[in-house]
């Protein structure tokens, strides 16, 4: 597939809005209506856009106490890893999770109302999973960038 100039634009535009309609966008890139369904069902086709989410306010939904737990675990055998992996990923709380290189094994980003459930998040469900050996919070004071898009 050729990547273009206008793919990138496109992507670009998508990112910042993906509720735009194809005519607004053929409008800001110069190209037919037609031409930029084209080009958007490529770039889903070829796996450039993975899919369209609506971002929604935390606040609004009262989950705005964001934090940060570094995970490590008992050992770094294969069960323990992919047992954790598994684990980790039905937790609703956990927004994302990243295997890490460093002191700790795993970052996530963990999303609740407040203090009260974090804490209840710690004791019911992350330190339940058997073979967490230590863990490390932080938490977020003030949101200074936060984006979704990606510069191409």
């Amino acid at each position: 597939m050729i990547f273009d100039d206008t793919d990138r634009k496109l992507l670009y535009y998508l990112q910042t809005d993906s509720k735009q309609t194809n005519k607004e966008l053929s409008n800001k890139l110069n190209i037919s209506v037609t031409a930029v369904y084209e080009r958007i069902k490529k770039l889903e086709r070829e796996g450039y856009i993975k899919g369209y989410v609506a971002l929604v306010n935390k606040e609004q939904v009262d989950k705005a106490f964001v934090a940060f737990c570094h995970i490590k675990l008992i050992q770094h055998s294969q069960e323990y890893v992919i047992k954790f992996e598994k684990e980790v990923a039905n937790i609703k709380e956990v927004l994302e999770c990243y295997h890490i290189s460093g002191d700790y094994d795993y970052l996530l980003k963990v999303l609740v109302k407040d203090m009260k459930a974090f804490r209840g998040f710690m004791v019911e469900k992350l330190t339940t999973i058997n073979h967490i050996g230590s863990t490390h919070s932080m938490f977020v004071i003030n949101e200074v960038k936060h984006t979704t898009a990606i510069k191409i």
